[in-house]
This record gives C-alpha cells, structure tokens and sequence, in this order.
C-alpha cells in the first residue's frame, strides 16, 4: 500500500508558535438574521440598539447593528483553530478594541500575531500571546484585541522558547475609543428601555448587583460555542475531558461574558454599546447546569471629546456562579497570606460602554 499525506491537522501546540508569526485565518463568516434570533434565545440579551430598528434610525444607524458581543465572539471564534484549538484554558483580554458597528450581512475575516510567547515551568505547557484583528467585507477594522492562552506541548522535550511578555495598556484611552460620526444620542427617548438613568447618573465607585440569574445547561453552551465556530476541544469532547483535572467539559468562557452583559441590562438599560474591553480575566470554570448571576461597578465616567450627547462608562463587571451577586462582598478572597480570587467568581471584566447623556 503506498503512504499518503497526512491530510489532518491536530492544530498548534505551544512549540508551533513563533514570536511576530502572523496567521490568515480560515473560514470568513457572513452574518445572517438567524444568528442574531439565536444569540437572543442563548442569552435572553436585551439592549436596545441591538434589538429595534426604529431605535437604531433614531440614533443615525441606518439599520440596527448585531450585537457586540455576538460579532466578537464570531471574530474571535476564526481564531481558534489556529491558536486555542489546543487550549488548556483562555486566559485574558487586553486592549480590545470595537472599532466600527457589524451589520446583518457583513462578512468578517480574522487574522492573528504572535506577540508573546511563555513556557510553563512544568514544561507541559505555556501560554501564547496573539493581537488579532478583525475586518469586514470592505476591508475595514471591526475589532482589534490581544488575549493570552495557556497550551498544551506535543513534543514535551521541545525547546523553550526565550520567554516575552508583551507590555499591555491597562485601559483603553477615552480619546481613542470609536465612537461613530453619525451617532445622535440628543433626542434619546428612555422610554424604549424602561430604564431612567443616564451617564450623569452614575458615580465612581457604585456597585449595581444585577438581580437575574442564568442557570445554562449544557445543551445551550454547547451550542452556543457552536454558533461562534468556535472548535476548541475542550468546550465539546467529553471523553477527553474526563481525563483531565476538570472531569468534563468547560463552558466556553465568552459566553460567560454574553450571559454577564444580558443579565447587566436591569440597572444599565441605557448602555448602548460596547467601546471598548480594557482587561478580563476567567477567574474558575464554568460548566453546564451552573448559575450566573453578575454586579457591576464603576470605575470611572469619562466625558467623551467633542460629544455632549453621549457619555463612556468603564465599568468592572464581576460573574459569579450558584449564588446570587449580592452575596459577596468581595470577589477576592484571602488563601495562604495572598489575595486570589472567590471560588464562585467566574468572570472580572473591565469594559468600556457608551451611554445617552442628559440634554445640556
């Protein structure tokens, strides 16, 4: 029998990564309507600008954009095959920026760069760093984000290679968020939110314990993760994940941020958008039949440059599973002399949202 080419691929293991590597994502993905009525029916997610068009016009849109995070998560989701296929978990997000709305019909393209590369010490391992950057049909940026994975090692006796650990902006400058052109946020009516607080109402340092919870089953995560393309063995091999520390399979841990923001809507009903996500980390894995629950807090309020009709809001979003949010006082936690984070906190987020402002 004569051999043949290996027509499979296992993906990138940590030794596969080289610093400044850039990778072409495959698989361009055109949104359609089917995936803006699923993404409602996974999350439950309210916010406005996403739901109605009538909303969407009154503010300059021409139609209403897909929800942020739906969009991003389809974005993000191009890259997994190349970068996180192989995952042991995704660690974090930096410098994530929302850079132009996503429509019903647009196609989005990903690529990513190898920024930073780290060997674990147990040499089983490390954690690889990408910027990537998504675009749209007409070539324009729609998102750009660094995010860091920790993978597992084919080869365990591969070199390692010399570690760097890229320098990140703790936030994103209000002066460099994108806020649209068009956007008229004068005549705002908060009756299509129910909710009456604007940007001038909130103050730093103000919790919002969100009151809903979310309970997920494995069925919805699962296909979830589907709806983003996002392949990543550990979200769907239950046979695998048996074998590991975890017993079985993690929620994808984006979705936890989907389901953070859509249980966010009761006492932020008038966040518009998503400018920008300064830093996250998932802080304990989620699985399936848990409960999320959510606070926020503000960090700060920023007035936007040239603008008085919207506002942005860096705020600290904090998922929690099986208790309610009002619960901790604290997402922190004191263990051996060190502060490390509750148990039950899945998620802390910090992210920027453009908010109506009160006529001046």
């Amino acid at each position: 029998m004569s051999s043949t080419l290996n027509k499979i691929s296992n993906g990138n293991f940590f030794e596969d990564f080289q610093l400044n590597q850039v990778i072409h994502h495959a698989t361009p993905r055109t949104i359609g309507e089917g995936e803006v009525a699923l993404y409602i029916a996974l999350t439950g997610a309210r916010q406005v600008l996403h739901s109605a068009d009538t909303v969407a016009q009154s503010l300059g849109y021409n139609t209403r954009p897909v929800d942020d995070l739906l969009a991003f998560h389809i974005a993000f989701g191009k890259t997994v095959p190349d970068i996180s296929v192989n995952a042991v978990a995704n660690l974090g997000y930096a410098d994530v920026r929302f850079l132009h709305p996503v429509y019903i019909g647009d196609t989005l393209s990903t690529s990513s760069t190898v920024i930073g590369l780290k060997q674990n010490s147990n040499g089983k391992s490390g954690v690889v760093y990408v910027r990537s950057i998504a675009i749209n049909q007409l070539q324009q940026p729609v998102f750009s984000w660094v995010r860091w994975v920790m993978i597992h090692k084919n080869n365990v006796d591969a070199p390692s290679p010399d570690a760097v650990v890229p320098s990140l902006p703790s936030h994103v400058p209000v002066e460099e968020l994108s806020v649209p052109g068009f956007l008229d946020a004068r005549k705002f009516n908060t009756a299509v939110t129910g909710g009456q607080h604007l940007w001038d109402d909130y103050a730093a340092g103000e919790r919002i314990n969100h009151p809903a919870g979310i309970t997920i089953s494995d069925s919805d995560h699962t296909l979830a993760t589907k709806l983003y393309q996002n392949n990543a063995r550990l979200h769907f091999d239950d046979v695998m994940m048996k074998k590991t520390a975890f017993g079985r399979r993690l929620m994808y841990g984006g979705h936890v941020i989907s389901l953070c923001r859509a249980l966010s809507h009761d006492g932020l009903e008038n966040a518009l958008s998503i400018a920008a996500i300064n830093a996250g980390s998932h802080c304990n894995p989620s699985f399936g039949d848990d409960t999320i629950y959510t606070w926020s807090e503000v960090l700060d309020k920023w007035v936007v440059p040239n603008r008085t009709d919207v506002g942005a809001l860096r705020l600290r979003m904090v998922g929690v599973k099986n208790i309610p949010a009002d619960s901790l006082a604290s997402m922190y936690i004191s263990n051996e002399g060190k502060q490390t984070y509750h148990p039950n906190v899945v998620l802390d987020l910090d992210y920027t949202v453009l908010m109506p402002r009160k006529p001046v």
